[in-house]
């Protein structure tokens, strides 16, 4: 692979990665985040293929392949179940307003290209440019637990959070390991199995799954 493909591969990847996180943190329909969530898996299956043939690895296929059958494919699906079992298919209630989360997406991706300059600093190439983008997700995911309301959400931003740490791990280990990426996979797959017949299990026992209800309830 020529540099300069590499380098258009991974600009093309990262910055899909962004956009759809920064995306589902502005939109307000679930089914539109789960797509987008799809969208964001297809971005990261194509960055471990580059980073993978870039590197040489032999699994660097499966491992792209892997990412794009349970990124792309099985959780989309699962969340689009458990989305249309419990009935949420838009966000009920609003935490902050459109320019605060607007402004907290900028204002947590600056974060994470200040905090990472020294990272890029060590790491030479493109693979260390991008890694704010990984950082950027992170905190986009957890932005996105702090805000929203509803659980289904909530799940959305755990999994932005799984592909952030993903894309870190590709970018700055310069190579691929399908034991540990298949680990982990699967290990976030029974979570949102698990999670999704909880949340219907709730729909149907509560009557909700507005995080904000369920608390007074606690209470």
């Amino acid at each position: 692979m020529s540099t300069e493909l590499y380098q258009q591969l991974i600009a093309t990847t990262t910055g899909v990665l962004l956009l759809t996180a920064v995306l589902q943190v502005w939109g307000r329909s679930v089914s539109r985040s789960i797509w987008l969530l799809a969208g964001q898996g297809l971005a990261l299956a194509g960055l471990a293929l580059t980073v993978g043939l870039e590197a040489g690895e032999a699994s660097a296929f499966w491992a792209a392949g892997l990412v794009l059958v349970i990124k792309v494919v099985v959780l989309p699906l699962a969340l689009q179940r458990s989305s249309k079992v419990i009935g949420q298919t838009r966000e009920a209630g609003l935490a902050v307003s459109t320019a605060v989360e607007l402004l907290g997406a900028a204002g947590l991706t600056v974060l994470a290209y200040v905090v990472c300059a020294p990272l890029m600093a060590a790491i030479p190439g493109p693979a260390g440019q991008a890694l704010p983008v990984g950082i950027s997700l992170v905190l986009l995911g957890f932005w996105q637990l702090l805000i929203r309301r509803t659980a289904i959400a909530g799940l959305i931003g755990f999994l932005i959070v799984d592909n952030g740490i993903a894309t870190v791990a590709f970018l700055a280990s310069g190579g691929l390991s399908l034991t540990v990426e298949l680990g982990a996979s699967l290990d976030v797959l029974l979570v949102v199995l698990i999670l999704g017949v909880l949340l219907s299990r709730l729909q149907a026992e509560v009557g909700t799954v507005d995080v904000a209800e369920l608390r007074e309830l606690h209470d």
